[in-house]
């Protein structure tokens, strides 16, 4: 039987390290895109050691193995959407925009992990500047935490100035989304800024008690990727994100998982129990 090859997947390349616990990185990434109806693939940045607790160890992948990656596929490949994650240094910065300029009829999300959930900034400023340069301007949209905003801005965000500081965030062409910022009692909102019509505005999101959040940024930034991939407008694809990481986070919310921080239940959907 002769099968006529008349389909196309909506792929999502995701560019970003791994770690074991499959709860964040390109482990989360490939389940948030496979959840949200897209095919996942991957380019390895760095390989993590770390358990539920800590991180042990990072081990940055050789550049040109990583730029490597990513042409091959996209060489090879028609990507419907290219999400970044952890990129370690500002020549890897550099040189993977350099790639991606080839490709800029392709959706490009970019999630600038910058710090860590305790606070700690994870790379130099250095980086923190060749995101600004050479990767903000190719962005469709980038979607830094709160604290992430703040490193960028120099400046502290509040639910007063939320709006202001996306706007200010769009200043390299690209959309934004602040990620939760803290707006009252258990109350997070985040800060959404379209560029294509100057539109501003907060996504109010209840806050939900549990330390399972590892890989919140990573899942969120892959299912807005996914949707854009399948067609959907930023506003859609960022309201139907929305909803998934807020299932994704109260099903979690269930799970007992090692003895600090544990993942979404990325598949909450699908799962009967």
């Amino acid at each position: 039987m002769q099968i006529k090859q008349d389909r196309k997947y909506p792929i999502v390349l995701a560019i970003a390290g791994s770690e074991p616990l499959g709860s964040a990185g390109v482990q989360a990434d490939i389940k948030s895109i496979s959840a949200c109806g897209g095919y996942a693939a991957g380019a390895l940045t760095c390989i993590v050691n770390e358990n539920t607790t800590e991180v042990k160890d990072i081990f940055s992948l050789p550049v040109d193995l990583v730029t490597g990656q990513v042409e091959s596929f996209l060489g090879d490949l028609d990507a419907s959407a290219i999400k970044m994650g952890m990129l370690y240094s500002a020549e890897l910065i550099e040189k993977l925009s350099v790639v991606l300029k080839k490709y800029s009829h392709i959706p490009l999300i970019v999630d600038p992990v910058m710090v860590a959930s305790g606070g700690e900034q994870l790379i130099e400023n250095s980086a923190v500047e060749a995101y600004k340069k050479y990767l903000f301007p190719l962005a469709t949209i980038i979607t830094p935490n709160r604290r992430e905003a703040e490193l960028l801005l120099g400046k502290k965000v509040t639910i007063d100035s939320a709006e202001k500081d996306a706007t200010a965030l769009c200043q390299w062409g690209n959309s934004v989304i602040i990620k939760s910022i803290i707006a009252g009692d258990d109350k997070l909102e985040d800060a959404f800024c379209d560029v294509e019509d100057g539109t501003t505005s907060l996504i109010m999101k209840e806050y939900v008690e549990t330390r399972n959040i590892n890989g919140t940024g990573c899942t969120f930034s892959s299912s807005i990727a996914t949707f854009l991939a399948r067609g959907f407008n930023l506003k859609e694809a960022i309201s139907r994100a929305e909803e998934y990481i807020n299932g994704a986070i109260v099903s979690g919310a269930r799970y007992e998982f090692g003895k600090g921080i544990g993942p979404v239940d990325h598949f909450y959907k699908f799962n009967a129990h």
